[in-house]
């Protein structure tokens, strides 16, 4: 772990540093270019074998799509602890989605003309399930339960799978729970080419969801254009900022829940607290020695994490805004002066008793958020972004007439004479 003073002399410099722009590597941009121009070229042949060249999982076209009955037999594997756990968060997250659908709406306005917005769901999309070190169930929810909430009927998710060529039972089953109507066995940027480019099995969706690695996340942004995109939600991180008021054991086990997500993840806590930051470090040290991943919490530990003491929470507020991390868990007895200043987290989290795995699994917001500093850009995942906007507009014979002069000066200025005309034309 990385710890910086505001007494440092290195303190300005680090600052600057952490005003993150999301960016790919070259390498990362150049390995992403070539897997979807394969792709596109060479469709169902080229995703096999970068199947078996990046999962190690050797496979035949016909075994891409995990079949209705492999989907059937994890669903009825499930145990009644696990099914449980499964339809709470359903629950959660449906209800959540539900509430913020975006409404049919009309008004009229000065002219006399009706004008409003209709929504329909994305007919066809595609959802991202990372697998890599942990099969994330929670992900299946918080992705395609929403997409179901907004009515798409056509759910069609990518997820990796294992050198047997099989998906976990439990992601399976949480992705058919959820609403997934199509489940591919293909992970990487291989996956979403095939999404948004389509191949002999895999047909072209219109737009594309989920969170993955860094190679996901820039395949995502070279095929925006071709589909949409949600956001930019890569490796997992957390930045905590919290005072004295703060539990240094709570703290501790937040940090070591997101390192836990293993290579890339961001681990990161600012206080204006001396006492509270060695008590944290200590509590670190402590609980870390008892987890099951050590070696792999360890890494991210050693490379990505960072605490730093700063002189105020204000300027603690000023480092969020710039870093822009995914979660941001704040802790403060001055929560009312310090929570407005936060513009850009994707995620907050207030008080001891608000621990981020809650959201990761069970709360009802989606827990796929911007990552990198997108987050200065992007929102979290919500259910309007698979709803396609619509505005109408219906104009009477004599709403016509009232828009006809400013249509008529608004052509002349651009020279449009067409367009004026298509307007007199009717009040003749």
């Amino acid at each position: 772990m990385r710890i910086l003073r505001y007494t440092d002399a290195t303190y300005a410099d680090a600052l600057c540093r952490l005003n993150r722009r999301a960016e790919a590597s070259d390498r990362v941009r150049d390995v992403v270019a070539a897997v979807i121009a394969d792709i596109r070229q060479n469709g169902d042949k080229a995703l096999l074998e970068l199947t078996q060249k990046f999962d190690g999982a050797s496979l035949t076209a016909d075994q891409l799509e995990v079949s209705p009955e492999e989907v059937a037999v994890a669903v009825a594997s499930l145990t009644p602890e696990v099914r449980a756990a499964l339809d709470a968060s359903l629950r959660n997250v449906t209800t959540f989605a539900q509430q913020s659908l975006r409404k049919d709406w009309s008004m009229i306005n000065e002219q006399g003309a009706e004008v409003g917005e209709v929504y329909h769901p994305f007919e066809r999309v595609g959802v991202y399930v990372p697998g890599g070190t942990a099969p994330l169930v929670s992900t299946a929810i918080m992705t395609v339960a929403i997409a179901a909430a907004a009515g798409v009927p056509e759910i069609v998710v990518c997820s990796p799978c294992g050198k047997d060529g099989k998906v976990n039972a439990n992601l399976l089953a949480a992705l058919s729970l959820a609403g997934a109507t199509e489940i591919y066995r293909v992970g990487g940027s291989q996956a979403i080419a095939a999404m948004a480019f389509g191949t002999e099995t895999i047909k072209s969706v219109t737009k594309i969801f989920g969170p993955g690695n860094s190679y996901v996340v820039e395949a995502k942004r070279q095929v925006f254009g071709v589909v949409s995109v949600d956001l930019l939600p890569g490796p997992s991180e957390v930045m905590v900022l919290a005072d004295s008021s703060a539990n240094p054991a709570f703290i501790a086990a937040d940090l070591l829940a997101q390192a836990e997500h293993g290579k890339d993840s961001g681990v990161a806590f600012l206080t204006d607290d001396e006492v509270l930051l060695n008590a944290v470090v200590g509590q670190v040290e402590t609980q870390g020695q008892k987890l099951k991943r050590q070696e792999m919490v360890r890494s991210v530990l050693d490379k990505e994490c960072f605490l730093m003491l700063v002189p105020t929470l204000e300027e603690g507020a000023e480092i969020v805004n710039n870093y822009a991390p995914e979660h941001l868990s704040l802790i403060t007895s001055r929560e009312q002066e310090i929570l407005p200043l936060i513009r850009t987290a994707g995620a907050i989290f207030l008080g001891n008793y608000s621990p981020v795995a809650v959201g990761d699994f069970l709360a009802g917001p989606s827990h796929t958020l911007p990552t990198g500093g997108a987050g200065k850009s992007f929102p979290g995942l919500t259910v309007d972004m698979f709803q396609k906007r619509t505005s109408i507009v219906r104009l009477s014979k004599e709403a016509c007439a009232k828009s006809e002069p400013i249509v008529r000066v608004f052509s002349e200025i651009e020279g449009l004479d067409a367009h004026g005309l298509s307007v007199s034309v009717r009040g003749e």
